[in-house]
């Protein structure tokens, strides 16, 4: 996606960081360059400065944040203190009930990828937005199958990553070769990318015949989003480059050439983690989440929301998983 001039119809960012440093894209979707201003949102997480303003285009609806931050600056934002890199070990007293949580969430992941695709040792798999790779352990311990893992950060060293292929850098940049895929996974990464359509069109070329692509992102026409609105977590700014309703998740797949398996109004990610930081942020106001001081009402408050937790793959609470495979 390159960058260009900047539409009269958008507003001046408002930012802590320089303009310079921010560059405006045409709609990822549909390519039009003419949008309206949808919402305005911090980094909640950390609470690193800037304001970060998304926008609905005006031609096919899709939600998107613009200006963005180029792709050398974002990475300021995915530090060693980003959840999903896993630097912390010690939680305290909680660090084993941290631990099962984290590998429950793995093991979410495989009873719905196991679903849609029989899993042996003669099986590819790539995950893309593979952070520290405990997913594909996890497929690598129960199946045999053979890893391989992309992510924009370099985490290489992380002893998970052991018996990985993983390589760094941008998905559609990576040379393949003539391998193919029996099941290529995207759990929560398309939000975060910077050319998702270039992406979606190269997980179908590196599908193999009968192979399947499963894709899980925050869905915007939810429960939480309505309740948080711009502290809503599935924001995530500046992290976050696009957001995803069902019609626009669906619409994307179709553009890039895969055809739906299946839906699914849930994912493997927790969705009470979006209630609990949807109220936190609320409360906080941009101050940024303490994850160590964060993880005790977490825990606590899951349990207590457990009862309606148990409803999460009947209502429309926070995520949105798609089955896809190639096209005929």
């Amino acid at each position: 996606m390159t960058a260009m001039a900047t539409p009269a119809s958008l507003p001046v960012v408002d930012s802590h960081e320089p303009a310079s440093r921010f560059e405006y894209v045409a709609c990822y979707l549909c390519g039009a360059d003419d949008a309206d201003p949808f919402i305005t949102a911090q980094d909640d997480y950390t609470g690193k400065p800037g304001r970060f303003t998304f926008v609905v285009c005006r031609r096919c609806g899709l939600r998107y944040q613009n200006p963005r931050l180029t792709i050398d600056e974002i990475k300021f934002f995915y530090d060693d203190e980003y959840i999903a890199h896993r630097k912390k070990t010690d939680w305290g007293v909680l660090t084993g009930f941290f631990n099962w949580a984290m590998s429950r969430h793995d093991r979410q992941k495989d009873a719905i990828v196991s679903r849609f695709v029989p899993l042996g040792e003669r099986s590819e798999v790539l995950d893309v937005g593979c952070a520290v790779g405990t997913f594909l352990q996890q497929l690598r311990s129960r199946y045999g199958v053979g890893a391989t893992g992309v992510d924009f950060k370099d985490l290489s060293a992380s002893p998970s990553l052991s018996g990985v292929d993983f390589r760094c850098g941008l998905f559609y940049e990576q040379e393949f070769g003539q391998r193919r895929f029996d099941l290529i996974t995207m759990w929560h990464f398309l939000e975060h990318d910077y050319d998702p359509m270039r992406t979606l069109g190269t997980a179908r070329e590196l599908l193999s015949n009968d192979g399947r692509l499963v894709i899980e992102v925050p869905r915007l026409d939810s429960m939480t989003f309505r309740m948080f609105g711009r502290r809503w977590p599935g924001l995530q700014a500046p992290q976050h480059t696009v957001l995803f309703d069902k019609r626009s998740l669906l619409a994307a797949v179709d553009a890039a050439g895969l055809e739906v398996v299946e839906y699914l109004p849930y994912g493997a990610f927790p969705a009470f983690f979006y209630f609990f930081a949807g109220t936190a942020f609320t409360m906080l106001r941009g101050k940024g989440l303490d994850l160590h001081k964060a993880i005790y009402p977490y825990f606590i408050g899951q349990i207590l929301m457990s009862p309606v937790l148990a409803l999460e793959k009947q209502l429309n609470f926070a995520m949105q998983t798609v089955v896809c495979r190639r096209r005929a």
